[in-house]
């Protein structure tokens, strides 16, 4: 078991203020793995002003060249720990270990290098008339980051904060804080100066909030549930904090009547149910031409078999289980309510039988959903497809702009420029053509309720920066 009762404050670690603990859970066979601190809004306040004082200390003023020399050292440091990220990731959150290298522990790396060039490569100054205008670094980020992803949400807001300029309070998710801790380690070993990455443990209504509402803090970078950044905002505005948003999803890939359908259905399976289920972005709704409805039915069932449930550390599974005992209970709430309103169940729908430990639920396809549905509104977060049958292009359209969420989404065609000019039709901040594939430079956020601003490449940088206009 991994216990670490400190927290990483201002460069070094620190014992907390009270004695609280939380106990970390495997998400695949429901024992405790690690135990970390239960921090307090007083931890958080000793975070927020050790980052104040290394902002307007030396970091704030220091060159994009050196904060590029800072960040490719970090990226260095946590490629190092790749096996132990993934593993530590594994088994807290229940990724497949091979997802985890590839995506949970290698992602991270990729950002936080990716970073350090484009702070080199920002043009931080430029003229217009008799203005200078001056790009500067906000000041204190608050980063409340996520279970699903972990490490990959911590360093999409502290790898950018760091190279505008910022210095930042993490508040991981305590359902999956371990691998906070490395990063930590990270911090440490590279010699980051005391106080430009801070992390304090601790619970959303607590910790979370104290970050949020905290006067040093200038800016809150928040990603998870609509309800919680719906808090954090109203939070943030009583001292008029900036806030960036990435929040809930109800993604559609539109599979058009020209698709080749050997190929678009299984990769809608795929995304949909990519870390069973548990991502914003995820195809959730699968909508096809109803004369092709039971040759899409064949195909997505098909396509279950090259995903195997089972032990996350078993590198043959694809599929491993939810975060936790409320999180599944969750999903087969939503899998009862579907089939209640009259969706009807061709794959899926219980508990794997050869499991018996772990928070798993079975791949589970419906067919006749209809957009008014729960199932086909709300987001599930699990590994649940809902399939949506339509009549024209226009109707697909309608039916994939009908949902309160507009954060990604998917069109497939056998003409790439019909699904080009579908995609621009889809309300939503990401849309893949064809299985476009993840760009990390590119924008990643949401319209609607999915959030408020970008993370990833130069509009995620953007985001942590002010921009001062000197007359001359």
């Amino acid at each position: 078991m991994v216990t670490n009762l400190h927290l990483y404050i201002d460069g070094s670690w620190h014992t907390p203020f009270a004695d609280g603990t939380i106990d970390v859970l495997s998400a695949s066979t429901e024992e405790i793995i690690g135990r970390i601190p239960d921090g307090t809004p007083e931890d958080v306040d000793r975070a927020a002003r050790a980052a104040r004082r290394a902002f307007e200390g030396s970091w704030g003023a220091t060159s994009p060249a050196e904060r590029a020399g800072w960040l490719r050292r970090l990226a260095a440091a946590l490629e190092t720990r790749v096996p132990e990220i993934a593993r530590t990731i594994a088994e807290e959150v229940g990724s497949p270990v091979t997802m985890a290298t590839s995506v949970q522990a290698k992602v991270p790396v990729l950002l936080t290098a990716g970073f350090a060039d484009l702070a080199e490569r920002t043009i931080w100054e430029h003229e217009i008339g008799n203005s200078l205008v001056v790009r500067e670094p906000y000041g204190v980020v608050g980063a409340i980051t996520p279970w699903n992803y972990p490490l990959y949400q911590i360093m999409a807001k502290v790898a950018p904060a760091l190279a505008a300029g910022c210095t930042v309070v993490v508040k991981p998710s305590e359902l999956a804080p371990l691998n906070a801790n490395l990063l930590a380690e990270a911090c440490l070993e590279v010699g980051l100066p005391a106080g430009v990455v801070n992390i304090v443990h601790g619970r959303g209504p607590v910790a979370g909030e104290a970050i949020a509402s905290h006067p040093d803090v200038d800016l809150v970078s928040f990603t998870g549930s609509v309800r919680a950044g719906q808090r954090v905002s109203v939070l943030a505005a009583e001292t008029i904090k900036k806030v960036t948003l990435e929040l809930g999803g109800k993604s559609a890939c539109i599979v058009l009547e020209d698709a080749p359908f050997e190929k678009a259905i299984p990769n809608g399976v795929k995304n949909a149910l990519l870390n069973s289920g548990q991502t914003c972005s995820a195809w959730t709704r699968m909508l096809v031409p109803r004369a092709r409805r039971d040759e899409a039915l064949r195909l997505a069932t098909a396509a279950l078999a090259a995903l195997p449930v089972g032990d996350p550390l078993d590198p043959a599974t694809r599929l491993g289980p939810l975060i936790s005992d409320g999180q599944r209970r969750r999903v087969e709430s939503y899998i009862a309510q579907g089939r209640a309103e009259g969706a009807r169940l061709v794959a899926g729908g219980g508990r794997p039988p050869h499991l018996d430990r772990g928070y798993y639920v079975e791949p589970t396809i419906f067919a006749d959903v209809t957009s008014s549905m729960t199932i086909a509104q709300e987001e599930i977060f699990g590994p649940v497809l809902s399939v949506i049958t339509y009549d024209s292009e226009d109707e697909a359209v309608r039916i994939a702009n009908d949902t309160v969420y507009g954060l990604a989404g998917g069109v497939w065609s056998g003409d790439p420029a019909r699904a080009l000019a579908v995609a621009r039709r889809i309300r939503a901040g990401q849309v893949d053509v064809n299985g476009g594939r993840f760009n990390p430079q590119a924008p990643f956020g949401g319209y609607k309720r999915s959030g408020v601003g970008r993370e990833l490449g130069r509009y995620g940088l953007e985001e942590f920066l002010q921009v001062k206009a000197i007359m001359r």
